[in-house]
């Protein structure tokens, strides 16, 4: 009996799958038939649709698909096969205490016109006794140093070489320069010759103590302004490179990186073109850079205390502009008669020297902030010359002219206190 049900219960199952697979195969309504599966093709599920409906392989798309998505890539092909040859490569011996360790040193420059004059960073040549300049095509040659600037970080040394040999590289207006805007930088990084990268303006307005950075022989407190950020790959070896535009113009001579490994780790700096072009033709005249002082303090905008961030915790009348935070004795600022800040307020935990006199404008210029002001005297003053700032003093406003000096090559006496 027991075997008899089994039997059953299999010849059940074994009807239901069968009927179930019958349904399954049965046609959909209303199809008719089509190509037998025998004749479809091998893998058809696999390929793309336009082998399928052509049965054959897959064909390259058209030559005018492939030529857009290549655009980017032939400009920057174009700028490197032309701005290559501008690039040199730069190796120093640097006097040691210890010969053989850490005597020579790397990096880059570009020519900057038909007399051999080449711009790389102060960095890459201070302390050095020999100079020599590798060309694109391996041309190697002595080079002299005609001057150096800690403060902006530039150099110009100069090579004797036939004309033919130097491709001088043209300049970008600053004012052109925007965030987001496509960043090209060529050099030797790691002693790798005439490397390209390529990133994007990342940020504008940065400050960095470029001086203090090289030497701790130099008077501190003196910011590199308008520097650029970018996220282009720049690393040892990169230092006095040019930094590209899209039309292949130097917007900036790359210089530093933020970093905690010793290699880029996203984050690169670049001295803008404007600061460029005021330094080196000084420096070739000279050989040295004089910069006009107006012996200021402000609190760093960078750190959230900036006019704009203070104007209404203090209640000030804008919310943009210098606030002077504090005035050195004898400086031309004093001399004039600005105003520094005399009361103490806490402001988001921090301690801010308020009262003191906002600089709004400078030679009718308006500002923003303490890199704009900085930025204004390296680019377009200089030590003997008069300039008027547009100050605001509690609801009043003012127009004061200022005798610029030269910046003081010791301590500057600028009061650490509050007050007067």
């Amino acid at each position: 009996m027991q075997n008899t049900m089994r039997v059953i219960v299999l010849v059940v199952v074994l009807f239901i799958a069968a009927t179930g697979c019958a349904g399954r195969s049965a046609p959909p309504p209303q199809a008719s038939a089509s190509t037998p599966v025998a004749g479809l093709p091998m893998n058809a599920a696999f390929r793309p649709d336009e082998a399928v409906q052509t049965g054959g392989e897959p064909t390259p798309v058209p030559d005018s698909i492939i030529s857009a998505a290549d655009a980017e890539y032939l400009l920057l092909t174009n700028i490197y096969e032309r701005l290559a040859p501008s690039v040199v490569n730069i190796e120093v011996v640097v006097e040691t205490p210890h010969p053989g360790l850490g005597d020579e040193a790397r990096g880059s420059g570009f020519v900057y016109d038909l007399n051999g004059y080449i711009i790389t960073n102060a960095h890459v040549i201070n302390d050095a006794t020999e100079i020599s300049v590798t060309f694109n095509d391996g041309y190697v040659a002595r080079a002299e140093s005609i001057g150096l600037d800690l403060f902006s970080d530039l150099a110009v040394i100069k090579v004797n070489v036939d004309a033919a040999r130097l491709n001088p590289v043209s300049f970008a207006n600053a004012d052109d320069i925007r965030v987001g805007q496509r960043a090209i930088a060529i050099g030797n990084p790691f002693g790798l010759a005439s490397s390209m990268t390529v990133g994007i303006v990342s940020g504008l307005g940065r400050q960095l103590p470029s001086a203090e950075m090289i030497s701790n022989d130099v008077t501190p407190g003196f910011q590199n302004p308008s520097i650029i950020q970018v996220d282009t790959d720049i690393n040892p070896g990169n230092s006095g490179g040019p930094l590209l535009n899209s039309r292949g113009e130097v917007i900036g001579v790359n210089t530093a990186i933020r970093t905690e490994s010793g290699i880029f780790e996203g984050v690169g700096f670049a001295v803008p073109v404007s600061t460029v072009l005021r330094v080196v033709p000084e420096l070739i005249e000279k050989g040295r850079v004089e910069y006009a002082w107006l012996g200021i303090t402000s609190l760093s905008a960078e750190d959230g205390l900036g006019v704009a961030a203070l104007a209404e915790p203090l209640g000030l009348p804008v919310n943009a502009g210098v606030l002077i935070d504090t005035i050195a004795p004898n400086s031309p600022a004093s001399k004039a008669g600005l105003q520094g800040g005399n009361i103490v307020r806490s402001v988001r935990q921090a301690d801010v020297c308020a009262g003191g006199d906002i600089i709004v404008a400078i030679d009718g210029d308006y500002i923003n902030s303490m890199d704009e002001l900085m930025s204004y005297l390296v680019v377009n003053t200089a030590p003997g010359q008069t300039i008027n700032l547009l100050i605001v003093r509690g609801d009043q406003t003012f127009e004061v002219p200022v005798l610029l000096e030269p910046r003081p090559t010791g301590d500057t006496n600028i009061p650490v206190t509050c007050g007067p």
